[in-house]
């Protein structure tokens, strides 16, 4: 098989500042999206988790089962992704009771547990070797996982831990600009840095969607999350429009 073929088996956009521009608005998306239906719609979390995995898993399947990298494919995809993982985390944390900080704990474990058999059982967790359909549902497990984490974490972080949303975002943010810092300057795995790069931007997008929707007496600016989501989806279509996004090139 020669390279050219190899390549076009790598179905995810290879990882530049666009990338991380669109990951952020489509995880504070999956907030505002996944509370305007779970609450603004009053179809509560059960129903709207229902709902979001069905349609996550057949985002899923067409993603797996397409030839070439599509990106609009892909990001809707990820939306799949942070919208049932915002629907699923707030279930679990307030209508199942487990709280943000057990909720957090299962779901690190989960995310955690991913990680490590997907490295077992392929040898590596890189996107550059995403190159069969075992490692795309590793891929999208995972990516489920982190985005129903960051739900939990958000609220951990603005509620419990009592830093507020701006608090929160500051926090998270910080986090993830040490990490740019040790990407140019330490020599830490990429992949590593990639990982926790993408499971930090999740948090980040639920305290910021929270933000822009929560009442202004909880700290919020009280938009519609109707109008809020309708914003980060025009931002995420003009990005996809006018910034090309190639396939991550495969490394070995």
């Amino acid at each position: 098989m020669n390279a050219t073929i190899k390549n076009t088996l790598i179905k995810v956009p290879e990882v530049t500042l666009i990338f991380w521009i669109i990951k952020i608005a489509a995880t504070t998306l999956g907030e505002t999206g996944g509370d305007a239906v779970s609450m603004s719609m009053n179809l509560g979390y059960l129903v709207a988790t229902i709902a979001f995995t069905a349609a996550f898993l057949l985002a899923v399947f067409t993603q797996i089962t397409v030839k070439h990298f599509n990106p609009w494919l892909y990001w809707t995809t990820i939306i799949a992704t942070t919208t049932v993982g915002t629907t699923l985390a707030d279930y679990a944390d307030r209508s199942l009771g487990i709280g943000y900080a057990g909720g957090t704990l299962l779901l690190f474990t989960l995310l955690m547990s991913s990680l490590f058999i997907w490295y077992r059982t392929l040898g590596s967790v890189s996107i550059t070797v995403i190159t069969s359909k075992k490692a795309e549902m590793f891929y999208w497990l995972t990516i489920m996982f982190s985005q129903t984490l960051g739900t939990a974490l958000g609220d951990w972080a603005a509620d419990s831990a009592g830093l507020g949303y701006i608090g929160a975002a500051i926090i998270f943010g910080a986090m993830l600009a040490l990490i740019v810092v040790a990407y140019y300057k330490s020599n830490i795995s990429n992949t590593i840095l990639f990982w926790a790069a993408f499971i930090l931007t999740r948090p980040l997008g639920a305290v910021v969607g929270d933000f822009l929707d929560k009442p202004l007496a909880a700290g919020g600016l009280a938009l519609s999350r109707y109008s809020a989501s309708m914003v980060l989806m025009v931002l995420i279509i003009g990005c996809i429009t006018i910034f090309k996004q190639s396939a991550a090139k495969r490394t070995h």
